[in-house]
């Protein structure tokens, strides 16, 4: 992404708009963002596909980037200049989604502090993140994503 990555929901959100032109178009909304923790949201409208439920797209978008804000903001929270790149992922459609989408993710800490240290000590890290979209109270699409982090170029 370039630009380092900010730490508030604001400006997350900003960010998110100008740095992916498709976050705008989603209509994606940081809802909530802790150093553990992040919620995203976006509206069904502009993320629908021809049968009316959410594009498959438009989920693992959402899920994509919740599980990326942890490791990104979890840097740049300490000063650690780098860029957080998708290893691999898997993606699990579970249910449609008829209504508005709602992503996230949570990091214990122990998982925060070993990847910060091994960051700081290596100059890399890498760090598993699942996201989840909830529907209807249950597991509608799932996202389990490694992500490395490396200095940037």
């Amino acid at each position: 992404m370039g630009a380092p990555v900010p730490t508030t929901a604001a400006e997350l959100e900003a960010f998110f708009h100008a740095s992916i032109p498709l976050t705008a178009a989603q209509g994606l909304v940081v809802a909530a963002l802790s150093p553990t923790a992040v919620e995203l949201r976006a509206p069904l409208a502009p993320n629908v596909n021809d049968k009316g439920c959410a594009f498959g797209g438009g989920l693992g978008s959402l899920l994509t980037l919740a599980a990326w804000t942890l490791p990104a903001t979890a840097l740049a929270r300490e000063g650690l200049a780098a860029e957080v790149y998708i290893q691999d992922a898997t993606q699990k459609y579970l249910a449609p989604v008829w209504g508005d989408l709602v992503a996230s993710a949570e990091l214990s800490e122990a998982a925060a502090t070993e990847f910060l240290d091994a960051f700081r000590s290596k100059g890399k890290a890498r760090l598993t993140v699942t996201s989840t979209i909830y529907y209807d109270g249950a597991p509608a699409a799932t996202l389990e994503a490694r992500f490395v982090a490396l200095k940037p170029r």
